[in-house]
C-alpha cells in the first residue's frame, strides 16, 4: 500500500505545469469562462463573444451619457 501512495505522490511532483508568459494565465481564464458561458446558455463561443461585446458597448454608452451630463461614472480607476 505504501508503494502505491509513494507512486501517486511521486507522479504528481514529476508533472509540473510549464512556465508561461504573464498574460497567458488571463487568456486561459477568459477562454475557460467563455466555454462555461457557452455551455450554460447552450450557445456557441461566437455568441458568447457577441454577448460580451454588447455588454461592453452598453457600458461605454452609459458612461458617455453620464459624462455628458457631468456625472461621475459608477466605476473609475486611478491612473499613474
Amino acid at each position: 500500500m505504501a508503494g502505491v501512495l509513494e507512486h501517486l505522490t511521486g507522479s504528481q511532483k514529476k508533472h509540473a505545469m510549464p512556465r508561461q508568459t504573464p498574460g497567458t494565465d488571463k487568456i486561459l481564464e477568459l477562454q475557460s469562462a467563455k466555454e462555461i458561458l457557452a455551455e450554460v446558455f447552450g450557445v456557441g463561443i461566437s455568441d458568447v463573444d457577441e454577448m460580451i461585446q454588447n455588454r461592453f458597448n452598453e457600458a461605454v454608452s452609459k458612461e458617455a451619457a453620464l459624462e455628458k451630463e457631468g456625472l461621475w461614472p459608477a466605476e473609475f480607476a486611478l491612473q499613474k
